[in-house]
């Protein structure tokens, strides 16, 4: 990654130098994921598409991109261009802006014209999606409305029926809803992002009269990097936790110097509050799924003494791992994703020291490292850097916390047993392996973008790939929950083969790094094997892709009780499983209902 294209970022020296740091992005060492963006603009996009590639290739996705001609995104739609369906697109994003609503309400309308402006307006775009929705199934991310850059009713512009404040309201209000109700239909914010801009700066009218760019050249970096957050996160690129260290970044003051009595936390002093706010701020982030740890050069005694403050909103059962020690902070982060089975990247480490902040980033490579300044400004630097841009939620997310805190009381249970087989059936493990079912889509679709050390072949699906596959006759699909006496671990993998005559393909084979080891590898591999030889199959083709993040299944079909038929120079391999030979179910420690 370049940290010149990490926010908070210099956008006039990224829309200089762009060509420069696309070169120096692909000549990095980096496995990207590839994918195809159709760009379909209402005014100019060029510059768009070509910030929003580079912002892309910084999160690990390398894209082809069509852009539609000027002011022919709907067009392009809806008249089958011929250029955009052969380009069949992965997702494609729409940039419209208040320029391309055709017609406002006129002063003095009546409400019930102006509703039906209205609607004549949401029929346009919502013909659009549904179009692209049968033709392309592919994610939409569709921009909102900006306010205008001028009020002529003044103050009761967003009251008035006539006003296009009003109006602009009236139309963000049902495209969210229609976002609401479609799962593969994603709104970029626009609203905000102008307003958190600068209005005004924003919609500079020189670049549209100039150019016809319905913002200002210095406000594209800040558009591409919003759209470019949605769809890493839709292809599973987000950060998964936070490395938080205590003094002076969740509170004010040294608590082995100064006491947990007076540190600066609370509403009695202005700085107090703004602790507090910010604790307020990282604690919501557990019901998005955002795992939560301390990394901080403290007694542990004094650092629990700290989180204990009667002001603190943050106590220490909302971390799922405390290191708070004399150990550097980049061995603690390393060994805190290791405990939690995840990789350093996942991490963004939140720190007010800058020496810290440098160290980490020179030794855990990946690691998200924010400069976050003065404290005042540490919710709207996380913030905006989009680190955990939400696309879906899903029931476990916010749980995520409670699951990984459980799988701590797991490791001390083993640690007590000599015999591994029997600390598996202490355990006392249900599983439940199913055809995907339309509750867990979401899940799944999640699932397999985030998973990145237990994946075989690293492929991607959006929600709307998931929802074809679960439609269609030609795949094996199947999901995997895990329940034991510590709670639910929620769906935990996913397995989806093609069906080739009378040979399965392998396409994907995940799992949740959490249950490594549990038997539900095997349970998974029985409950393939019986659907297959159910459909007549008489072979399984494994497939396994290596990556510099899943080395740790690379002999995984070996021990599924595959036969590697193939190997090539770059480490790629084929496995083979003779479904005609008689089988015994692998798994021994889980009672599976399927």
């Amino acid at each position: 990654m370049l940290k010149e294209l990490e926010y908070p970022f210099d956008a006039r020296y990224l829309i200089k130098k762009k060509k420069s740091l696309k070169r120096q992005l692909l000549e990095q060492d980096v496995k990207y994921i590839d994918k195809k963006i159709a760009v379909l603009g209402g005014s100019t996009t060029h510059d768009i598409a070509m910030m929003l590639e580079l912002f892309l290739l910084n999160f690990g996705i390398r894209v082809q991109i069509y852009e539609s001609e000027y002011n022919r995104y709907w067009e392009d739609v809806m008249f089958d261009n011929p250029e955009l369906t052969g380009f069949a697109p992965d997702i494609i994003y729409i940039h419209t802006t208040n320029r391309n609503i055709a017609s406002y309400p006129k002063i003095g309308m009546s409400e019930e014209d102006v509703n039906a402006l209205l609607e004549n307006d949401l029929n346009r775009f919502r013909a659009m999606w549904e179009k692209i929705d049968s033709t392309y199934h592919c994610p939409v991310i569709q921009n909102n409305f900006e306010f205008p850059s001028y009020r002529i009713l003044g103050n009761s512009d967003c009251s008035n029926i006539s006003g296009r404040t009003n109006y602009i309201n009236s139309l963000n209000a049902e495209f969210a809803r229609y976002a609401r109700q479609h799962k593969n239909f994603y709104i970029e914010d626009i609203q905000y992002l102008s307003a958190s801009y600068g209005l005004d700066a924003w919609a500079d009218p020189l670049y549209w009269h100039m150019y016809k760019y319905a913002l200002s050249m210095e406000a594209i970096p800040t558009l591409s990097y919003s759209v470019a957050c949605i769809i890493k996160s839709i292809y599973g690129k987000n950060k998964k936790a936070i490395a938080l260290d205590l003094d002076n970044t969740l509170w004010g003051g040294i608590v082995g110097d100064d006491g947990p009595e007076n540190l600066s936390i609370g509403q009695e002093t202005s700085m107090g509050q703004v602790y507090s706010e910010f604790q307020e701020y990282i604690k919501e982030h557990k019901d998005i799924g955002v795992i939560l740890t301390v990394d901080s050069k403290n007694d542990h005694e004094n650092a629990l003494a700290g989180l204990n403050h009667p002001d603190s909103s943050l106590h220490p059962d909302d971390f799922v791992v405390i290191k708070a020690n004399w150990d550097p902070k980049s061995k603690n982060l390393a060994d805190t994703a290791m405990e939690l089975n995840l990789l350093p990247e996942s991490f963004v480490f939140v720190d007010d020291n800058p020496a810290e902040r440098e160290i980490i980033k020179a030794q855990l490579s990946g690691v998200a490292v924010p400069e976050i300044g003065n404290v005042e400004n540490y919710i709207r630097v996380i913030d905006h850097a989009g680190y955990f841009e939400v696309t879906a939620l899903s029931a476990d997310d916010a749980k995520r916390n409670e699951m990984y805190r459980a799988n701590v009381q797991r490791a001390a249970l083993e640690a007590s047993f000599a015999d591994y087989g029997q600390y598996l059936d202490s355990l006392e493990m249900t599983g439940v392996i199913k055809s995907f079912e339309p509750v867990f889509l979401d899940r799944i679709a999640q699932l397999t973008n985030k998973s990145n050390q237990f994946n075989l072949t690293t492929k991607r699906y959006s929600r709307a790939d998931i929802e074809e596959v679960a439609e269609s006759d030609e795949y094996i699909d199947i999901y995997g929950k895990l329940i034991d006496k510590f709670g639910d671990n929620g769906v935990v993998s996913v397995v989806i083969g093609h069906i080739n005559g009378e040979v399965l393909d392998m396409d994907l084979w995940i799992m949740s790094c959490r249950v490594l080891k549990r038997d539900m590898e095997y349970a998974m591999l029985d409950g393939l094997v019986r659907r297959a030889k159910s459909a007549g199959l008489k072979k399984i083709n494994g497939y396994y892709y290596p990556t510099a993040k899943n080395n740790m299944v690379r002999d995984f079909y070996d021990r599924m009780g595959f036969t590697k038929v193939s190997e090539d120079s770059e480490g790629n391999t084929v496995w083979e499983f003779d479904l005609t030979k008689e089988y015994t179910d692998r798994n021994t420690h889980i009672s599976v209902s399927e």
